[in-house]
């Protein structure tokens, strides 16, 4: 790796040769740093806007799930059943599911070997359990921090083997060598205003999910994520529509899913100061029992499914929970001091009222207690202290919530070893959209490190080679940086709004238009709105010091995105699509599968997204021969 300061278009840098880059800090960049080492590619540089910013070093849940294949017991499993269920979650890619079904152990383990704590019994089994949309029992945990620790003993191994890390630095532009050309490099923006050019042969994106576009969000208020900026440099985008929204709290943003359902505590909402506390569930069930196991099963059946709103499903809480705050201006609690309503009034008997589902579960997990705190308590203690720890105390306080954006399950289209559409550009971790409708639980966590190993081989494999020449590098360079440094300068010169307050307005219009309650008028009007704000940033925006300038080039990013899944969730609905996924369309039944075998993609051209769809690749047929694969790994490797 080569590094110096040039100037380049008469603006000072620093230049940073290397075979790759790898943009973001989380358990996706951590684990493609390993694996390039481990292959014996030491050519690398890690380049973070801030080490400590990223989702999977914040958030979690009160058990974070892991998905692999089935470690444990006499159930039978397999890569082809694994690779199914993945399939099966429509508008997926076959070759992807089987990828990341195959490369599940291996992954898994390696995280073991890094120590992520995952607990096994005295035979050494990992223990397994279901989780959503999930026919087997493949998922595992380390308990609410289990993102964290991935990303923790990932670094850690990565610093003892001497990866460099290169912090402080923003990636604002990716470079190509040509307008159809392979990515070579990007352009980064530094905390103190300084510019850095890599040219890089390779661009691992493990910039985590676009974050930053909705106000009502369970990411760290740190991460914003950069599809926007890879979507300006021609990267393809799939299913943008799908995310995934579910009931978090605010104060302190942690999705409140799991054993912080289960345990049923009270769902209270009160006036904007605080006045006026009562229950709101009730009226909308049939009856207690029904309510009850509703919220139950609320904890594992945690992101909103529309689905399972009819017949008292646990996704009417979160309608009702929305219509509280957004139509009538209120604020929504658990309470976790109180029993709910229907429990307090059958007194020592309540738990008998409960269906078989929610008793049999509290009582197996000795859960047969007298207030929420208690169970919650004996059920998984980890999940009171995480909160303490962030100065909210269940035992004495109600903690409040919401209905927040929580994964992108869509994201920059990538083929079965991560490469975008963009050769030499590998999206890995939540930037990749790898995942379909319905993905079982911890099957993000899976996807970013095969992703982060596929990208690592094809890369080892393929495209060994150093950078481009300097000046040719230069040339290509110096034309972005003039683009950049002239946004710049504009931001200087006046005295007009602050890039903050336009990406606040996004972030409300994304909330109010395009979340989990959606129709076409929205998608519209979101598309215009989006539009006009970009207008303002390019022409009306100011910023006088370097933090500003960087929320400046975050907020473009975020617009550009936002345009992006609104434009998608326009052309869905034109198409016909109805509610699935983590989403209600106003005024439609769920979709039954009519888009199940079809993937959305939208490119980017001067800024105006366009959409439209394709069929999903099956699962591909394999020669499952072992001599004929292993003559084929030989030529594949240079073994």
């Amino acid at each position: 790796m080569e590094e110096k300061f040039l100037t380049v278009c008469e603006t000072p840098v620093r230049y940073i040769e290397c075979n790759t880059v790898i943009t973001g800090s989380g358990a996706a960049a951590f684990a493609a740093a390993n694996r390039l080492l481990d292959l014996g590619q030491k050519d690398i540089i890690l380049l973070t806007e801030g080490l400590n910013m990223g989702t999977s070093r914040n958030t979690g849940s009160d058990k974070q799930t892991y998905y692999k294949l089935t470690l444990s017991g006499g159930s039978p499993d397999s890569v082809e059943q694994m690779a199914r269920t993945l399939f099966e979650g429509e508008s997926m890619d076959g070759d992807l599911a089987l990828c990341e079904a195959a490369g599940s152990v291996r992954c898994f383990f390696y995280l073991c070997e890094a120590g992520v704590p995952f607990p096994h019994n005295e035979t050494g089994e990992y223990i397994g359990y279901k989780t959503d949309h999930d026919p087997a029992m493949r998922a595992t945990s380390a308990g609410p921090l289990t993102s964290r620790f991935m990303t923790e003993r990932l670094q850690r191994r990565a610093a003892e083997r001497g990866l460099k890390i290169l912090d402080g630095v923003l990636a604002v532009s990716l470079l190509r060598a040509g307008a159809d050309g392979p990515c070579c490099g990007l352009l980064g923006y530094g905390t103190d205003g300084s510019w850095t050019l890599v040219n890089a042969t390779n661009v691992i994106w493990a910039t985590g999910g676009p974050a930053g576009v909705y106000a009502a969000s369970v990411y760290p208020a740190s991460q914003t994520g950069g599809t926007g900026v890879a979507l300006k440099a021609g990267a393809a985008a799939k299913n943008l529509t799908e995310w995934q929204y579910g009931i978090t709290s605010v104060k302190f943003r942690w999705n409140v899913s799991g054993s912080y359902q289960q345990v049923l505590p009270r769902y209270v909402s009160t006036a904007a100061d605080g006045s006026d506390p009562r229950e709101f569930l009730a009226d909308a069930f049939g009856n207690t029992e029904q309510m009850l196991e509703a919220q139950f099963l609320k904890g594992y059946q945690w992101p909103f499914d529309p689905r399972k709103i009819e017949n008292g499903g646990s996704s009417l809480l979160d309608v009702l929970v929305y219509r509280e705050i957004t139509e009538k201006g209120r604020r929504v609690w658990l309470d976790y001091m109180h029993d709910p309503a229907g429990l307090v009034a059958e007194g020592e008997q309540a738990f008998r009222m409960l269906r078989p589902v929610p008793y049999s579960y509290l009582e197996n997990c000795g859960c047969l207690l007298k207030t929420p705190i208690e169970r919650l308590k004996k059920m998984n203690p980890k999940a009171i202290e995480l909160y303490r720890s962030h100065g909210i105390d269940l035992a004495s306080e109600m903690l409040e919530i919401a209905v927040c954006a929580q994964h992108n399950n869509g994201g920059l289209a990538a083929d079965l070893w991560w490469e975008s559409n963009i050769p030499h550009l590998f999206p890995i971790g939540e930037a990749n959209g790898s995942h379909g409708v319905y993905r079982p639980g911890g099957a993000a966590l899976n996807s970013g490190q095969v992703g982060a190993l596929r990208a690592a081989q094809r890369i080892r494999y393929r495209y060994r080679e150093q950078p481009m020449d300097r000046e040719e590098f230069l040339k290509i360079a110096g034309e972005t940086l003039r683009q950049e440094t002239g946004f710049v300068n504009a931001l200087k010169s006046r005295n007009g709004c602050r890039p903050r307050e336009i990406r606040d307005s996004m972030a409300a219009l994304m909330t109010r238009c395009c979340a989990h309650m959606r129709s076409l008028d929205k998608a519209v009007l979101a598309e215009k709105e989006l539009a006009a704000l970009g207008m303002r940033l390019e022409r009306e925006a100011s910023a006088d010091t370097p933090a500003e300038t960087a929320e400046a080039f975050r907020t473009r990013d975020l617009l550009l995105t936002a345009r992006a899944l609104a434009a998608s969730i326009e052309t869905y609905i034109r198409d016909g699509g109805g509610s699935r996924g983590s989403y209600l369309i106003e005024g439609t039944a769920p979709d039954q599968g009519a888009h199940a075998d079809r993937i959305l993609e939208t490119v980017c051209r001067d800024g105006a997204p366009e959409c439209g769809f394709r069929q999903v690749r099956p699962i591909p047929e394999r020669d499952l021969w072992f001599e004929t694969a292993w003559e084929k790994f030989n030529e594949m490797t240079g073994a």
